[in-house]
């Protein structure tokens, strides 16, 4: 009787392959709405790998990525021209090479991109029509709208990945709150019933290029070439 490789089980989200759904319940975004804004309450989620601040308004409660500098009780400021560190502004009234994150990728989205621990991005360039333009990480430069909005300053929680895990056991709780598959290993390594490629016991290696009409989970390994063999000219 066939069973489903590892892939196709995850692919599935069985429960021996589903994230804990208690690590996705702080959702980050920004209200609609303009003002000042306190910090109540600093947090920690399994779902990011920097902690989040949560924030009060007159009329809302919502949560952001911490900023390096965040305290309790430190107040920022949502729209305005105030350009404090952790302040929420439109991309076309951030001034040039001021390093932001959390930036929206439509304006009212509530923040796509630059999310993780330690990271930043930078405003770069102002163009016509309202573009702005703004240099990622890898040094690409990305136009946006305008009106997008980001938070002024760097994400909180740089040098993480510089601390050893020390046990296994804290990389396995780690991996599993987020549904990453690890520990990683060799797919000639695995059983039958795991891989295509499992078995064998290294004796009879079968083919790494998978055929073109392959279903899912029997098409690993290698991309089928379009030709084999030398070409005639």
């Amino acid at each position: 009787m066939g069973k489903r490789i590892i892939s196709q089980a995850r692919g599935k989200g069985s429960l021996s392959y589903q994230a804990k759904k208690k690590a996705f319940i702080y959702r980050v975004g920004y209200p609609l709405t303009e003002g000042k804004a306190d910090i109540i309450k600093l947090l920690h989620s399994a779902a990011h790998s920097a902690p989040l601040i949560k924030l009060k308004t007159v009329k809302n409660i919502f949560y952001n990525v911490a900023f390096e500098g965040a305290i309790l009780g430190k107040s920022i400021f949502l729209g305005g021209t105030d350009y404090a560190v952790g302040n929420v502004i439109p991309l076309k009234d951030i001034p040039v090479s001021s390093k932001i994150y959390n930036i929206e990728l439509n304006p009212g989205d509530g923040g796509k991109m630059i999310r993780s621990s330690g990271s930043s991005a930078q405003v770069y360039k102002r163009y016509g029509g309202g573009k702005v333009g703004v240099l990622m990480p890898n040094r690409k430069e990305l136009k946006l709208d305008g009106e997008c909005r980001a938070t002024l300053g760097v994400v909180a929680g740089d040098g993480r990945k510089q601390k050893p895990m020390m046990k296994a056991g804290v990389h396995h709780y780690k991996a599993k709150a987020r549904n990453k598959l690890w520990p990683r290993v060799s797919a000639v390594s695995t059983n039958a019933i795991d891989h295509p490629f499992g078995s064998g016991r290294g004796k009879r290696i079968k083919s790494k290029t998978a055929k073109r009409n392959a279903p899912p989970g029997r098409r690993v390994g290698h991309l089928r070439p379009r030709r084999t063999g030398r070409s005639k000219r």
